[in-house]
């Protein structure tokens, strides 16, 4: 095979020509370079998948186990008490005696008796005062004339306070008839009779004594 190269004075159609074989051959030496790069990154691929796979196993992690608790602890039996034997006392006998001394009686006591120098007098009873003798001429109430007609009747009971002289120095109304003017009526007449005093022994007192006062239409 021979290369030709055109002259200096080669025609335009023989240089268009020259070039477009030179770019031809250059891609078919780049084809050609593709292919052999393809199948040399393919075979190194195929390298590489032959090759056996190497499988290792890694054991899970357990997690770490607690350690077994203990046996709970057993209170400690008892150790049964040994009983003594109980001792039993002896007494130790006596020795008779030569004689017994009986006991003596106790001697009575007289008992002391202190009298009071100063002894206190007796107290003499009360004699109430009195409102009923007959020498006293006290009058008796009036009998108002409307309670008459009215037909009002009762018995008023007074408490008067008589003085050592027998006079009534104050007169209260302790019950009631029932009837007002029955009432003042026996306030009115009482407070102005005469008593005769309290006396205790034969000394005149003051005293309360109760009045009794009736008003009856029979």
């Amino acid at each position: 095979m021979s290369l030709f190269f055109p002259g200096p004075y080669a025609s335009p159609l023989g240089r268009q020509g020259n070039a477009l074989g030179i770019a031809w051959a250059i891609i078919v030496h780049a084809a050609l370079l593709a292919v052999v790069a393809l199948g040399i990154g393919q075979s190194e691929v195929l390298r590489e998948m032959a090759r056996p796979l190497a499988v290792r196993l890694v054991e899970a992690v357990r997690p770490a186990e607690k350690p077994p608790a203990p046996p709970p602890k057993m209170p400690p039996k008892a150790q049964p008490k040994m009983l003594k034997a109980p001792v039993l006392a002896t007494a130790a006998p006596s020795a008779p005696s030569s004689f017994v001394v009986p006991e003596q009686p106790p001697v009575p006591v007289a008992p002391v008796v202190v009298a009071n120098p100063n002894p206190a007098p007796a107290v003499e009873p009360l004699v109430e005062a009195r409102f009923d003798a007959n020498y006293l001429s006290n009058p008796k109430p009036p009998y108002p004339s409307a309670s008459r007609r009215l037909g009002e009747a009762g018995t008023v009971y007074l408490r008067v306070h008589v003085s050592a002289e027998g006079q009534a120095h104050k007169v209260e109304l302790k019950t009631s008839s029932g009837f007002p003017r029955l009432d003042q009526s026996a306030l009115d007449t009482v407070a102005q009779w005469r008593f005769v005093p309290a006396k205790r022994g034969s000394t005149a007192v003051t005293s309360w004594v109760v009045v009794p006062v009736v008003f009856s239409l029979t």
